[in-house]
């Protein structure tokens, strides 16, 4: 039996206040879904099984360029991200494993091993940083790393990924996702084509470190830290480097990566067809790579993603195996609450996707009814799941209203009260 750190018994009363509003909401849904041909309990079901990963560093308080305003009670280390982690999952039942950051997350691995599995968490992807400097780390990534012109600096970078693997192997994880900032500010500083193949050089290196069993997942990302150029700035490089390394590599899809009004729907139907898609850090965009909460800007947009990947798991795509992860940025909410309700919208647009009546949305394509088609779409996007994301919560012990039961358990207060306040930082602009 899992450790919980909310207390059983107050989930339980929160339930309990709410359980039979519930089920006459999720019985009214049932039979409008009914008159669908559409058995709730079947996509219920489906709901209660998909998981989304907690990202380490999303259980603590994020920053912009300017400045950053730690909140109270952050994680200390990794074992304090651990139990914030086990409340979300606690709370949602949507959040079963954790994704590590080295060397953010660095300890004993089987200690990490252990603090997990009290309360019944796994490890997803390991995540390579090669963006920033570590305490004590030899040579600099000021310039580069595995693209870097500096061949001890590549070494480092290279060598950095393989321990990233090795401390997974421990852990249970089975796959290595590798973003990297290397890129260029201005014209001229590098040259393209020599800092491409240096990178795919060190990455064949990486990819032949991988176990037979695991995948390796790169990501691309259109600026940021590099502002004129970046070496895998978009979806189309990310493609070339999944195709020259292997049939174990796979490319990573940000929805804040892209430039605005990309079509990241299309995107993941490409990949998805040539059989490339690794899996997704969700999260929301006004302008850029804004990391906000997932749904908070554009629902729609998720949902659209999500109607392609129930798309292809319902036809049987070829290899077709998403990895699922958060990946945020919380700097004026408290990122359990944040964390907890974009896992939700995550599930929400998984469980709206599969209302799509596809058998109908293929005629109208077939007949190019450009109307009824988009309309067949909106039905499905319309339909408030909510009940059915509440019933698969409470049927597999989570709390059908996970914020309200967070705040009156006092969590946030509890760890603050324990934790060391942090002290604000600045930006390095200002």
């Amino acid at each position: 039996m899992s450790e919980t750190i909310i207390s059983a018994d107050l989930v339980a009363k929160h339930n309990a206040a709410r359980k039979a509003e519930l089920e006459r909401d999720y019985q009214s849904l049932g039979e409008r879904l009914d008159r669908r041909g559409i058995a709730i309990d079947a996509i219920r079901d489906k709901v209660e099984k998909f998981g989304v990963a907690i990202p380490s560093w999303g259980v603590g308080t994020g920053g912009t360029r300017f400045a950053r305003f730690p909140g109270p009670g952050e994680p200390r280390d990794i074992f304090d991200k651990i139990e914030d982690c086990a409340v979300i999952a606690q709370l949602t039942q949507a959040t079963p494993t954790v994704s590590l950051h080295i060397p953010w997350d660095k300890a004993e691995p089987n200690r990490l091993k252990q603090a997990a599995s009290r309360f019944g968490l796994g490890f997803d992807a390991m995540n390579s940083n090669t963006f920033s400097d570590a305490k004590d780390q030899k040579l600099s990534y000021k310039f580069g790393s595995l693209s870097h012109a500096d061949a001890g600096t590549r070494r480092q970078a290279i060598e950095h990924n393989l321990e990233c693997i090795e401390i997974g192997k421990t852990l249970g994880s089975k796959a290595l996702t590798v973003w990297i900032g290397d890129g260029s500010n201005f014209p001229g500083q590098v040259n393209f084509a020599r800092a491409f193949e240096r990178y795919l050089d060190a990455m064949r290196e990486i990819y032949a470190g991988l176990p037979d069993d695991w995948r390796l997942f790169t990501e691309h990302k259109m600026y940021e830290p590099a502002f004129y150029s970046t070496v895998v700035q978009d979806w189309g490089t990310n493609y070339i480097i999944a195709k020259e390394l292997g049939d174990k590599a796979f490319c990573l899809v940000d929805l804040g990566h892209h430039a605005p009004n990309v079509n990241i729907e299309m995107i993941v139907s490409r990949l998805i067809q040539f059989g490339k898609l690794g899996g997704f850090h969700f999260n929301d965009s006004k302008y850029g790579d804004d990391d906000l909460d997932a749904g908070s800007i554009d629902p729609y947009r998720l949902f659209l993603v999500f109607n392609e990947l129930v798309d292809a798991e319902l036809s049987g795509a070829k290899g077709f195996n998403p990895a699922h992860m958060l990946d945020q940025s919380h700097n004026v909410t408290d990122p359990i609450e944040s964390l907890m309700l974009s896992a939700v919208e995550v599930q929400r647009a998984y469980a709206q996707a599969l209302l799509v009546d596809r058998t109908a949305l293929e005629g109208f394509q077939e007949e190019n009814d450009a109307l009824i088609a988009t309309q067949t779409l909106k039905s499905a996007y319309r339909t408030d799941v909510e009940p059915i994301l509440a019933m698969a919560r409470l049927r597999t012990s989570g709390a059908i209203d996970p914020v309200a039961v967070y705040r009156e358990a006092g969590y946030r207060a509890k760890v603050a009260a324990e934790r060391p306040a942090v002290a604000s930082g600045g930006g390095g602009i200002v």
